[in-house]
């Protein structure tokens, strides 16, 4: 019953498959704004669960406009082919993260993240 308004970022985690599309399980994640961090309202829908992200170091890559499941995975793979063998990072999933209301039309924000291992 408590309204928190836009968050930024939307977080979706993709779980790649082997040609680097989205399987169809992915999770969407929303920042609990800094006044209900403390006690956070107890959601009513059953699949929506809270969770603490713990600190994390990222690869990331940022692009504008409005990102679609394609732009992700084509971002991504630029970022994986940019970092190479060398660099340790989780393969399992990478984070879409998209900053902007859908209204905004010019400066979109949007970024790919590898979780650093």
């Amino acid at each position: 019953g408590v309204g928190m308004g836009m968050t930024a970022p939307v977080s979706i985690t993709a779980f790649p498959a082997e040609d680097g599309s989205f399987q169809h399980k992915v999770k969407v994640s929303l920042r609990i704004p800094s006044q209900f961090q403390d006690s956070p309202p107890c959601p009513t829908d059953e699949s929506i669960k809270i969770e603490e992200r713990q600190g994390m170091t990222i690869y990331s890559t940022q692009f504008g406009g409005y990102a679609k499941e394609a732009d992700y995975v084509n971002y991504a793979a630029k970022l994986k082919a940019a970092l190479g063998s060398e660099a340790a990072y989780c393969k399992d999933f990478y984070l879409c993260n998209g900053y902007d209301p859908p209204m905004k039309p010019y400066g979109r924000r949007n970024e790919v993240w590898f979780v650093k291992e």
